[in-house]
């Protein structure tokens, strides 16, 4: 079974979906994907299950909850993102690549 990298950048869900325009940024991303005819490969996340791992304790631990995160495959999309939105975190984590990882499971997808 191979392993996927994902990147995400996670705070809480009232920062990221009330207090900063992450809807708008995340549009004018999904736009730019479209216009380059390329795939999207990020979500935006509420409780993102990949929190709970042993391994992200942590992190968990630094994120005020509940959390959200957008998770890509792709690592610039996640550094363009901090360079945008100030006071979260970011980092990376592997899951199966076989299927949708479970920290994607509820996922909700960025309609343009």
């Amino acid at each position: 079974m191979s392993t996927q990298t994902y990147y995400y950048l996670a705070a809480s869900q009232k920062f990221l979906l009330e207090e900063e325009p992450l809807d708008e940024v995340l549009r004018e991303r999904t736009r730019y994907y479209q216009e380059q005819e390329k795939a999207l490969d990020f979500w935006l996340v509420k409780s993102p299950a990949f929190l709970d791992a042993p391994e992200l304790a942590a992190v968990k631990a630094r994120c005020p909850q509940p959390a959200a995160a957008v998770i890509s495959t792709e690592k610039t999309l996640i550094t363009w993102l901090k360079l945008r939105i100030e006071f979260v975190i970011t980092g990376e984590f592997t899951a199966p690549s076989d299927s949708i990882p479970e920290p994607l499971a509820s996922l909700e997808t960025v309609a343009s």
